[in-house]
């Protein structure tokens, strides 16, 4: 089975779409700084997650 995840486009995708929001007037500048801060530390677990997990 291959496993293709990209994070860094997941955190790219992520980030264009809570930008977007904004830019769209549906949330407000101190939700997008709650969004992003957010979107920060799901990346950073992910990554911990992702960071050597496969072993022969």
């Amino acid at each position: 089975m291959t496993y293709n995840f990209d994070p860094d486009l997941w955190y790219k995708n992520e980030f264009e779409f809570i930008k977007t929001e904004y830019k769209s007037g549906k949330i407000t500048r101190q939700e997008l700084k709650s969004a992003l801060k957010e979107l920060e530390k799901r990346y950073e677990e992910m990554s911990d997650r992702l960071d050597g997990t496969y072993q022969i």
